[in-house]
């Protein structure tokens, strides 16, 4: 007998190349790297900062707009 794995991506399952920030166009790989690099995100830091300041387009930028 033959199985067949479905062919889609698990939720919340992001390849490195994935966005994980539409506004600011990061990827998961970028952050892994940032993290291991600063041991901490200063990614996330700078998110959050612009994020206050208005720099935030999620509605339209993230095609799930979220």
């Amino acid at each position: 007998m033959i199985e067949i794995e479905p062919n889609y991506q698990k939720r919340n399952e992001f390849k490195d190349d994935d966005f994980v920030c539409y506004c600011f166009k990061y990827t998961k790989r970028d952050i892994k790297n940032d993290f291991i690099k600063n041991n901490r995100s200063l990614i996330y830091e700078k998110i959050a900062i612009d994020k206050k300041a208005g720099g935030c387009n999620c509605a339209t930028e993230n095609p799930k707009g979220k």
